[in-house]
């Protein structure tokens, strides 16, 4: 019996994580559930022994995802301070996030899917939006919170928006300029009073 629960809790982790990543690749609607149940190695029938509902599913990958890309946050911000935020400028900003959604930032790659989708789902999201302002607040360490979380929300969406519209472009070049030019931007805020 406890083999069994083991089995049953390693098979439902690498469904979640399986879906997490093709989520961030293929939109929410962009993967079935026999699709990722087979790449878990495991038959489509055996989904609702793991979840209620498609909707369960979504829900709990988006929130995983959502920590994948929260434990980058942090263990980048500990650095503190400009050398903090120029790192998570240039790592989120670059080509390599750009080129690996299944790999990135659930916040940039999940936007329009989350917009839709339950109200679990969506209170992850905004939970996570809020820990990333908090994070770049705190890097900001002013005299002034209020600045400090209007830089914060400066930077999240045009790191956000920019990798979107990196991925999105059809032109290499214009995508690489996006990315880079965002990057410069960022970096010529005000540093920390």
């Amino acid at each position: 019996m406890v083999s069994s629960q083991a089995d049953k809790a390693a098979s439902h982790a690498r469904i979640v994580d399986r879906a997490a990543a093709r989520f961030r690749r293929d939109g929410v609607n962009g993967v079935g559930v026999a699709e990722l149940m087979k790449e878990a190695g495991l038959t489509h029938g055996g989904f609702y022994r793991h979840f209620a509902s498609r909707d369960d599913l979504v829900a709990e990958a988006v929130e995983h995802a959502l920590e994948q890309g929260n434990q980058w946050f942090l263990t980048t911000a500990a650095r503190g301070g400009q050398q903090a935020f120029t790192t998570i400028v240039d790592d989120y900003l670059s080509t390599a996030h750009r080129d690996a959604p299944q790999d990135g930032c659930a916040v940039a790659a999940l936007p329009q899917d989350v917009s839709r989708a339950d109200d679990r789902t969506r209170a992850a999201y905004g939970r996570q939006v809020e820990s990333y302002l908090s994070i770049l607040a705190g890097l900001a360490s002013g005299d002034d919170p209020a600045a400090d979380r209007r830089q914060a929300f400066l930077a999240l969406s045009a790191m956000v928006g920019a990798i979107a519209m990196a991925r999105a472009v059809g032109d290499p070049e214009l995508s690489t300029e996006i990315l880079a030019e965002t990057a410069a931007a960022l970096k010529e805020l005000p540093e920390p009073r």
